[in-house]
């Protein structure tokens, strides 16, 4: 467990009849490891909800790391039912963990309150790589598949899986090396210890810009914003592969109708504000947000294709 120390509160006296939350902390858990996309969202929601005065009640921030989620998740589901004090970040892994077999859960089992991001996905290597396109990767992965271990989180497997074989090789035969997140993966990449990584575009940025990385190629429909911009997207470059992450938050399963509403309107508050909007641009993240049964119709669509995509790169059955 590593705390990233509370966020303060505005006011907020606490105590027994006042209205949720009452001035009592509520805990924002990032189920894995400082650097990861789950905590770089943890840490910007925290400072906005802070920063523009939406909050009134201390928000701890705290990573759980384990399994991609997976051990964190369970958790919520079989210690925390009916709780109102604990938030978590979430994506594309509690979905893929479930239909892997690596995890009992998902999204189903818990209270999914909104989605609040799309990501995007991003192959990267360190700058002084021999492979200078997404070509020069994916044929030396073809070639010798062993000799170019890949990091990924275990969400991140399934976009490169899917590039690899529409490149024409076999999705099975990549040499991955799990990590928890982004930051993991940069040092194993500027060690020598993988040849490239793939994770969303926010966990790379930083080390892009600052010239101690290249990105290879984007999943997106269009190029990156400024000063990102110069990476080729997948379809440019002759890859028909579609896939992006979503970003959320759950509670416990059975959580109160009252907590439920609050954080919906308080997330919902704070995607319309300046400084999420700078935050997001920043990231290079695209505000998505969702509830209700518009939400409940999206992870079910997503679902799906996530079953599809990991059934395509013969991962599951």
């Amino acid at each position: 467990l590593v705390a990233l120390g509370a966020i303060g509160c505005a006011g907020g006296a606490g105590g027994g009849g006042e209205e949720y939350p009452g001035g009592r902390p509520v805990t924002l858990v990032a189920p894995a490891e400082p650097g990861s996309g789950w905590d770089t969202t943890a840490r910007a929601m925290g400072e906005v909800l802070q920063q523009e005065g939406l909050i009134e009640h201390p928000l701890p921030i705290e990573n759980r790391t384990g399994a991609t989620g997976a051990v964190w998740l369970s958790q919520m589901v079989t210690e925390r039912q009916g709780r109102d004090d604990v938030i978590a970040v979430t994506s594309l892994p509690i979905m893929s963990n479930k239909l892997r077999g690596d995890s009992e859960y998902g999204y189903e089992d818990v209270t999914m309150i909104s989605r609040i991001i799309t990501e995007y996905y991003m192959v990267a290597v360190p700058a002084d790589s021999e492979y200078e396109t997404a070509e020069d990767l994916l044929a030396a992965i073809e070639e010798d598949p062993d000799a170019v271990p890949v990091g990924a989180a275990g969400d991140d497997r399934l976009p490169m899986a899917l590039l690899v074989k529409a490149a024409g090789g076999d999705p099975q035969s990549i040499n991955f090396v799990a990590y928890e997140g982004g930051g993991e993966q940069i040092a194993a990449m500027l060690n020598g210890d993988i040849r490239a990584a793939v994770a969303g575009v926010s966990e790379f940025r930083g080390q892009i810009e600052a010239g101690d990385l290249r990105g290879l190629t984007v999943i997106r429909d269009e190029r990156l914003a400024p000063p990102m911009d110069n990476i080729p997207t997948a379809r440019e470059e002759g890859y028909d592969v579609e896939l992006a992450n979503w970003r959320g938050i759950y509670g416990p399963p059975d959580m109160p109708e009252e907590a439920v509403t609050y954080w919906q309107d308080t997330i919902q508050r704070m995607t319309e504000t300046q400084a999420w909007e700078e935050t997001a641009a920043k990231n290079q993240w695209e505000t998505t947000y969702m509830e209700g049964e518009e939400f409940r119709n999206y992870l079910d669509e997503t679902y799906e294709s996530v079953r599809a995509g990991l059934r395509e790169t013969g991962e599951i059955q």
